[in-house]
């Protein structure tokens, strides 16, 4: 079931949006060589905790077993679902960090991929060419087209540059739920899929392999990764569609401030 969400909850789910950029800001400015990946959690649930917001993730229930942190993070061949630990950046890594925000009753949810200190230019196209494909999938997210307008679009992008998307996750709707209808793949035909109606909310978030499509399962339970090990890289914003073009309830403005004041913006 799609739940429609009015201009009010709309409203609310912007505020939530900001204060998730303004969080990813925070962790932001602690990525780099030497940092392990548990400090960068750390520095999100603090930061959310002292704004009187939850961390969505955190104890996210799937299959009976909760997730343990505020932010997914997930290092160079790791898609999505990361867990943080002990592991140390060093240069070279990219790594996605993945937040939602719970408050005033509804969800915000995005992600943005770094790069650690220099990586390859085969890199750094990998994620310009994921973060654009958000957009142009965004560009298709207005009332009267189809889910599969926005998957196609995706899908197209990325693999005109020789990339491949993958299949076993998606987005979706977001609002009193983390996870509601409808499931936004990466991939699709145009004209398919769920009609996009006004006060509908999702996110888009590509998953864009620089290898083949498949992944697998890690060892803990959460952890996805690409089958032969090459890098994935993952870019998320929460839209709500509207009429002629749609409202970006996310922000990166404040995540590329701190980049860009460290010279780290290349995408």
């Amino acid at each position: 079931m799609v739940y429609f969400k009015t201009d009010h909850e709309i409203a609310i789910i912007k505020q939530n949006g900001e204060l998730l950029g303004k969080t990813h800001a925070e962790v932001a400015k602690a990525v780099k060589a030497g940092v392990a990946t548990s400090q960068l959690n750390k520095i999100a649930e603090e930061y959310l905790q002292d704004h009187q917001a939850h961390p969505s993730f955190k104890g996210y229930v799937v299959s009976g077993k909760k997730f343990p942190s505020a932010l997914c993070i997930s290092v160079n061949d790791v898609v999505v679902h990361g867990l943080p630990s002990n592991y140390q950046l060093v240069d070279g890594d990219i790594v996605s960090i993945d937040c939602g925000v719970y408050l005033n009753g509804f969800h915000a949810d995005s992600a943005y991929t770094y790069a650690v200190g220099e990586v390859s230019d085969e890199i750094k196209a990998l994620l310009k060419t994921t973060k654009e494909s958000l957009y142009q999938g965004i560009s298709k997210a207005i009332e009267g087209m189809r889910v599969g307008d926005v998957s196609f679009e995706v899908q197209h992008y990325c693999e005109t540059k020789g990339y491949t998307i993958v299949r076993e996750l998606v987005g979706h709707g977001v609002g009193k739920n983390l996870h509601e209808d409808p499931e936004v793949p990466n991939y699709g035909k145009r004209g398919a899929g769920p009609k996009l109606k006004e006060g509908m909310v999702m996110a888009i978030e590509p998953m864009v392999n620089l290898g083949s499509k498949y992944v697998k399962a890690g060892g803990d339970g959460w952890t996805i990764k690409t089958k032969d090990g090459k890098p994935s890289a993952h870019f998320e914003h929460t839209v709500a569609i509207r009429k002629g073009k749609a409202e970006i309830l996310t922000t990166f403005q404040y995540i590329e401030e701190v980049l860009n004041e460290s010279n780290l913006a290349f995408v």
